[in-house]
């Protein structure tokens, strides 16, 4: 049987890529501007729709950081962030010399419980210590609970910078994820649902956000035949090469969100009536693009089968999976940080495990999964 590597999530052209990119060749656009980067930003805008405004720039860690900058995050303020996502959406709180409050999640999508976020909140405001903005996640393309974290955010007056990286084409009855905040972020690292190779966006309503993110991302050069500078600036801008990447990727958007949801679908169908398996299900009016398939293990139910049994079943087929992300507040990096919650994101973490989820996935891929998650199900006790 062949035994070549199955990968987490792998990047999965469409065909007009390399059409995009020739162009930036052919007219010599190879800088970090061009016609593809406005074309990008606006094929996302078109998208999201809701009237936003894009910058495409390097990263969505970027994104997240200029976000911060523009709410007027600076050292010593204290902004919210959910403990259960990847570290990038609570190291830029730190390039701010700020520090990060984290919030846990909660059990119908993983994502920030508004329940700790308002206790976060009042306490915090009660030390005298008003949060400068919330950082809600949309974990593996699940919506967060943005009606509820919104009414908070608006109650308390701290603006919402929304971390939408993993959750493009995910929306909440038809609003996409992206456009709750005051400003949202996407990422196009490799492994997303589509790709620019590195990459990342930053959304906003208001269009002279946008605007301002484009200014600092191109080291905030001002007006001027020489170079000035009244701000400092940063090198973050996207390359017209990589948006010829993105605008390619975007053609195929749609059929990328079916293909993702499809693995789910096929997951689910195979495993749910396994004890001890269960999956994140969309709350109504919730759409999730299924960026990443994920299940948790439940030793108790499966007879002592636990996710890194799993885990490293898969591994030695050279099939890769992962666990959950590793929540922020048990990370060594940011220990003493304030963390609101009751364990729901510590439980996740020990039990859940994200499953090979590439739109690229064939039937004789999903045959040697299976094959490897039944074989050791299977050693379940009767």
């Amino acid at each position: 049987m062949d035994n070549s590597k199955i990968w987490l999530s792998s990047p999965h052209m469409g065909g007009m890529e390399q059409q995009y990119v020739n162009d930036a060749f052919d007219t010599n656009w190879v800088a970090p501007l061009g016609p593809n980067v406005d074309g990008f930003e606006k094929d996302l805008s078109n998208y999201i729709k809701e009237g936003v405004h894009v910058a495409a720039l390097s990263t969505g860690t970027a994104a997240i950081h200029l976000g911060l900058i523009m709410l007027g995050v600076t050292a010593k303020d204290e902004v919210i962030c959910q403990s259960m996502t990847f570290s990038a959406s609570a190291n830029p709180i730190n390039y701010q010399g700020a520090t990060p409050v984290f919030i846990d999640s909660e059990p119908d999508t993983w994502n920030m419980s508004p329940e700790y976020l308002e206790q976060a909140i009042r306490d915090r405001i009660a030390n005298g210590k008003k949060p400068k903005a919330i950082i809600p996640v949309h974990l593996y393309g699940m919506p967060a609970k943005m009606d509820e974290i919104m009414a908070i955010a608006r109650k308390y007056e701290i603006p919402v910078l929304e971390d939408a990286a993993e959750a493009l084409g995910s929306h909440i009855n038809g609003t996409m994820c992206g456009s709750f905040g005051e400003i949202g972020i996407l990422s196009f690292n490799g492994n997303k649902i589509i790709t620019t190779s590195g990459g990342g966006a930053l959304v906003s309503k208001k269009e002279d956000y946008a605007a301002k993110a484009r200014f600092l991302s191109t080291q905030a050069r001002d007006e001027a035949p020489h170079y000035q500078h009244s701000h400092i600036g940063y090198n973050y801008r996207m390359s017209n090469i990589c948006a010829g990447i993105g605008r390619g990727q975007m053609e195929v958007l749609p059929e990328r969100i079916n293909q993702r949801r499809a693995n789910y679908e096929r997951y689910y169908k195979e495993l749910s009536n396994v004890p001890g398996i269960s999956f994140v299900k969309e709350p109504e009016g919730y759409f999730s693009n299924r960026w990443l398939t994920t299940v948790l293990i439940d030793p108790e139910k499966t007879g002592g089968i636990t996710r890194e049994d799993v885990r490293l079943a898969l591994e030695k087929e050279n099939i890769e999976s992962r666990p959950l992300w590793k929540p922020m507040h048990l990370q060594p990096v940011f220990e003493g940080c304030a963390f609101y919650g009751d364990g729901t994101s510590e439980k996740l973490f020990e039990q859940g495990l994200c499953l090979p989820s590439g739109s690229n996935l064939t039937d004789v891929d999903f045959e040697r999964i299976f094959s490897v998650l039944n074989s050791v199900l299977a050693k379940q006790p009767a």
